[in-house]
């Protein structure tokens, strides 16, 4: 089960406000939140046996691994067998036919991928190692375990959450007016973001980027590439957004995973601002217990090296994850070791900071084709079309695909600017509430007749 579908949005989520609100009822003034957590329990768990009945038990078993081993002091092992786990259902696909192709035998199984096992995988860990580090005691009930692990809203694709920004919502928590205004408003946004343009972006990029590479225009790889960066970002921003607005009707405060990624003013600030809970995760728990910058340069650039590269490999289960982590990589080396590193981006003048923001979001852009072509040969293609042109290709097919999505190109950027401080559509606004029914209006009717349209990041 997807946000993005006529059946979540007119179905499941009324049945589980209604139940919500019966269970609120019975709950009482005393706030205990019994039955509004089992409510949220039983609905995570049709959420996700909806399109995956089988791996049910693979969340459940470790729920019932993370809850014995921080019980009894054996986080160190929960984790090894999450990332066990994590290597078989995610890259045992990868590994089995590499084998084959180093001389092996065929593989005799396919290994179906557990959706958002990247996600939640994560987050047992970073519960885990937090009570290993004295960060937060053990949970001692197994069903709030399992409400942190496989709370639908943030389930299949983020944010990753962690156990103690949570932990006293999952016990107690109180749900304002102001918080459901704003989180309905947060949803409908991320819904828009999703159907609106991410959604549209998918058909002007495989109309771009999946056409013959051998007839692809120089103008036509830029303008694929561009509208693949749009369309990644508002499919997983607008996820976030629903699972954010979800979390806040809900009185869960989750923190933000984007900030206006491509106003980025060096590759650094990109992921500062890009899937936020990613980067913090592999900040806190691979990239400062290796030792982080407090070490030799040589050793330095080991953590930055290897932190990227399983950054890299986390996305999916092909090489050219490896080689966009190995990328971003090297790029940040070149900023903290060059002439970069002396000054920070609000430091420089007016022409130097343009500069910047040019520079960055060109190298994004670049990232881009790496992270989209799982093909080396079609990658190199790409790139060579891009970057040196393609003098058998006409342009013609281009100039008529940009003037077909001149508008929403338009939207695109315009939604990438930062917001005026005085918002005219404030959520708690007439005009504001207006906005919200108008986009859940418009994404409903280009919903009707839609067979299926995954969030990208469902995948990794």
């Amino acid at each position: 089960m997807i946000f993005a579908d006529l059946f979540f949005i007119y179905i499941f989520l009324p049945a589980f406000a209604l139940c919500t609100l019966i269970a609120h009822l019975i709950d009482g003034r005393g706030r205990s939140m019994r039955f509004e957590n089992a409510v949220l329990i039983v609905f995570s768990f049709i959420f996700y046996a909806w399109g995956e009945p089988i791996y049910v038990f693979l969340i459940l078993s470790g729920v019932f691994v993370d809850y014995i081993c921080a019980l009894t002091g054996h986080e160190r092992l929960a984790v090894v067998f999450h990332v066990l786990s994590l290597v078989v259902f995610k890259y045992g696909n990868l590994i089995l036919v590499t084998l084959h192709q180093a001389g092996g035998p065929e593989p005799a199984i396919d290994i179906r991928l557990p959706i958002g096992i990247s996600f939640y995988t994560f987050q047992s860990i970073t519960y885990l190692l937090d009570v290993r580090r004295g960060v937060c005691e053990p949970q001692r009930n197994p069903f709030y375990l399992f409400l942190y692990i496989a709370m639908f809203p943030q389930l299949v694709a983020g944010p990753i959450v962690r156990y103690r920004t949570i932990e006293r919502q999952i016990r107690s928590r109180h749900i304002t007016s102001a918080d459901l205004v704003y989180g309905v408003h947060r949803f409908l946004t991320g819904l828009a973001k999703k159907v609106l343009l991410a959604n549209q972006l998918a058909e002007l990029t495989k109309a771009t980027l999946d056409a013959d590479p051998q007839m692809m225009s120089t103008g036509m790889a830029w303008l694929g590439i561009f509208a693949f960066a749009m369309q990644i970002y508002f499919d997983f921003s607008g996820y976030s957004d629903m699972a954010i607005g979800m979390g806040r009707c809900m009185g869960f405060h989750f923190e933000e995973n984007f900030r206006k990624p491509y106003l980025c003013a060096s590759v650094t600030d990109f992921w500062r601002r890009w899937h936020i809970s990613l980067g913090t995760f592999f900040r806190d728990y691979v990239y400062i217990p290796l030792g982080g910058n407090r070490v030799n340069t040589s050793r330095h650039v080991f953590n930055i090296m290897l932190v990227w590269l399983l950054t890299g490999f986390w996305h999916g289960a092909h090489w050219n994850y490896l080689l966009w982590g190995l990328y971003y990589g090297l790029l940040l080396l070149i900023e903290k070791y060059t002439v970069l590193r002396k000054s920070e981006p609000e430091d420089r003048a007016l022409p130097g900071r343009i500069a910047g923001h040019v520079v960055s979001f060109f190298f994004v852009l670049a990232g881009w084709g790496i992270f989209y072509f799982e093909d080396f040969s079609r990658m190199g293609l790409f790139f060579r079309n891009l970057f040196f042109g393609n003098v058998v290709a006409s342009d013609t097919l281009c100039a008529s695909l940009f003037k077909q999505n001149l508008f929403l190109l338009i939207v695109c950027v315009i939604a990438c600017l930062p917001a005026p401080r005085k918002k005219l559509l404030s959520t708690e606004s007439v005009p504001g509430i207006v906005w919200s029914a108008l986009l859940l209006v418009v994404s409903t009717l280009l919903l009707i007749g839609e067979t299926s349209n995954p969030f990208l990041y469902t995948r990794f």
